[in-house]
């Protein structure tokens, strides 16, 4: 009987196998306690010697149960993502995200870490030689974890697209504060297309300069509540070594949505030669954009990138680096096209203020810009598009000084109102000081600059000396302007005329600089030496317009009052004083001085001198000429006069050949 059973169970080592795998089965199927299972393998020993090994076997018995468990779990995790793959293909990737009913994210998880943990298993001894089952399940662990990791990728990449918040916040959060510095249309500008000055050119002004956005402005660029899910992706992706993939999908997503930031905050990708053949008032319009783009972009969506980046990589700190740069990367290189196309466009006046706000954007946002982003390449090609945006405020600026050089039109002001020039020049100006700071920093004068001020516009050294950088060029342009006007005023042929035109432009650069910053820049000195000058003006003027007037009130020539002679005399002055001061009516009427002050004081200098001397001359001798035709010599009286004079400088010319003296 002995006999049968042995050849029933087999022969040979073969069957001795057999014979110990059946009773491991029959192990395997009791749950009775330890105990109970060793005294009836015991039982079973009695009826077969190959089953004397039982002790062994019962001391295995809990290790290869563990090992089945285990084995069991593995196929019932690999089950999960093969069925999961197999709904997914077969849907074309349609199905729903694995975190939408009736999905279970944490089941399919938990299947993701049972396959990589047998991977991590056999991995942890990469010399110990495996069995042919354990090669055959190391298989299929790679088998099941690839087809997780491409479920994964999908997934991760939906879920980003479908939590990325609408950057139109962005955009409100960036524009929502402006200040605006532009000049009044009733100031005078270039025309952009004559390159002329006049009243009308340029009313729409230089510019509207934008606001720092606040330090504790910040955006969610994610969806909160998804962050959880996406940390479950990564950390899965990671540990099964699909870093590489991780990357590439993060970055591709959150790029695109940086890019649609920069375009909705009005950003376009263009080229060199597109933002070189743009029209100006386009070109100004993207340059502000562009502005406030660099404050957004640096101080909101980078941080806020930066910050999405650390939530979602935590310890991965090399991953975390990584994608971050090459997230912010085709962000920060598109801006910096563009304001490197900028930097090398052609000079002209009217963009140094918008250039400037480019260049102040970029400098303030470059040490956060150098903090967070780690790419080398970028960081140099920031700083070498701010080398390139103050080489071209230097630039700019040095423009416009050629341009208050050269400006030679022999059109005069017939009326010696401010020139267009002054206006144009002092209105840059005072926006210009405003910049002081980078100004400062990038503005120098040269030796050739400073021979001129002193040979040709005599100037003193000296008088550079206390003033920042950009105070001594903007004294140097002064001195120009005012050297310019010198010249303007030769185009007139009446001296009193030129006198006014100058006393009105000055006092117009002296106004100007005493209602602004610039007064700090110019400093108190140089206020008071063009105040004199003004004064000096106004004196020139009353020298030679009316001492001819004034001349007939001297009593020189005219005698006693009996004499027949000094009669004739006397008539003769009158009707001499009478013409010279209908021909200064006349003309000056429509002579202007502009600011109500000056004009005004400019009426009662007048007045003093001439009225006083009139009144004195009248009362000595109108009693020679009484009688019936005496008005006809006598046409004024003070108080006509002091009338009259009120009437100049208005800028519309009158006449008195019919106006007749009141009687009294």
């Amino acid at each position: 009987m002995a006999a049968t059973t042995t050849t029933s169970l087999g022969g040979g080592a073969g069957g001795d196998d057999r014979v110990l795998a059946t009773a491991q089965q029959i192990l395997k199927s009791l749950k009775a306690p330890k105990e109970d299972r060793e005294d009836m393998l015991l039982i079973f020993s009695t009826f077969d010697n190959r089953l004397s090994g039982i002790t062994d076997l019962i001391n295995g018995d809990d290790s290869k149960s563990s090992e089945d468990e285990e084995l069991d779990r593995f196929e019932a995790a690999e089950k999960i993502i093969i069925d999961d793959s197999s709904l997914y293909t077969e849907s074309s990737r349609q199905s729903t995200s694995l975190f939408d009913p009736p999905n279970d994210p944490v089941e399919y998880f938990l299947a993701v870490d049972e396959i990589i943990q047998w991977i991590e298993h056999f991995s942890i001894s990469p010399d110990h030689s495996t069995g042919k089952t354990d090669r055959i399940i190391l298989d299929r662990a790679e088998t099941a974890i690839q087809l997780a990791m491409s479920r994964l990728e999908d997934e991760f990449r939906h879920v980003l697209i479908c939590n990325t918040i609408p950057p139109n916040a962005v955009s409100r959060c960036s524009t929502n504060r402006r200040s605006s510095l532009s000049f009044s249309s009733q100031d005078g500008g270039i025309d952009d297309n004559s390159g002329s000055f006049g009243e009308d050119a340029g009313s729409n002004r230089f510019h509207e300069r934008g606001v720092s956005l606040g330090d504790d402005l910040f955006v969610d660029l994610v969806r909160p509540e998804s962050i959880l899910n996406l940390k479950d992706i990564i950390d899965r992706m990671v540990r099964s070594g699909y870093e590489r993939e991780c990357l590439q999908v993060y970055s591709s997503v959150r790029r695109d949505a940086l890019i649609e930031c920069l375009t909705i905050l009005g950003v376009e990708k263009m080229s060199i030669e597109e933002v070189q053949k743009v029209e100006w008032k386009s070109l100004d319009e993207k340059m502000k954009h562009w502005v406030q783009a660099v404050k957004a972009v640096v101080g909101v969506l980078l941080s806020g990138e930066k910050r999405l980046c650390d939530s979602l990589f935590g310890e991965f700190y090399d991953l975390k680096d990584t994608c971050f740069n090459e997230t912010a990367k085709a962000c920060v290189m598109m801006l910096l096209n563009f304001g490197e196309a900028v930097a090398i466009c052609k000079r002209s006046p009217e963009k140094l203020f918008r250039i400037l706000d480019m260049y102040e954007a970029l400098r303030d946002a470059l040490p956060d810009l150098e903090e967070m982003v780690l790419d080398a390449l970028v960081i140099t090609e920031a700083k070498g598009v701010l080398k390139g945006l103050g080489e071209a405020v230097k630039g700019t600026f040095a423009e416009f000084e050629n341009c208050i050089r050269h400006e030679t039109s022999r059109k005069p002001v017939i009326t010696g109102d401010v020139h267009p020039l002054p206006r144009y020049v002092m209105n840059y100006l005072k926006l210009l000081v405003d910049y002081s700071d980078a100004m400062d920093s990038l503005l120098e004068i040269s030796e050739e600059a400073l021979y001129h001020f002193k040979n040709d516009l005599g100037g003193e050294v000296s008088q550079l000396e206390d003033l920042s950088p950009l105070g001594r060029q903007i004294l140097l342009l002064m001195s120009e302007l005012e050297h310019n006007l010198e010249e303007k005023s030769k185009l007139y042929e009446d001296i009193a005329l030129q006198q006014v035109f100058l006393m009105n432009n000055l006092y117009y650069l002296v106004r100007k600089v005493k209602d602004s910053d610039l007064k700090d820049v110019l400093r108190e000195k140089w206020i008071r030496k063009r105040s004199v000058k003004v004064r000096q003006y106004s004196t020139g003027y009353l020298r030679v317009s009316w001492s001819k007037a004034l001349s007939c009130l001297k009593d020189e020539g005219i005698g006693g009052s009996s004499n027949s002679a000094s009669k004739m005399a006397l008539k003769e002055r009158f009707k001499n004083f009478n013409a010279c001061f209908e021909e200064i009516y006349r003309v000056q009427t429509g002579w202007k001085v502009p600011d109500e002050q000056l004009r005004e004081e400019m009426r009662i200098s007048i007045s003093e001198r001439v009225i006083p001397a009139y009144r004195s001359f009248v009362g000595r001798f109108s009693c020679q000429l009484e009688g019936r035709h005496s008005s006809k010599y006598i046409k004024y009286s003070p108080e006509d006069l002091e009338t009259f004079l009120l009437d100049l400088f208005e800028g519309s010319p009158a006449v008195l050949h019919h106006i007749k003296r009141k009687s009294s």
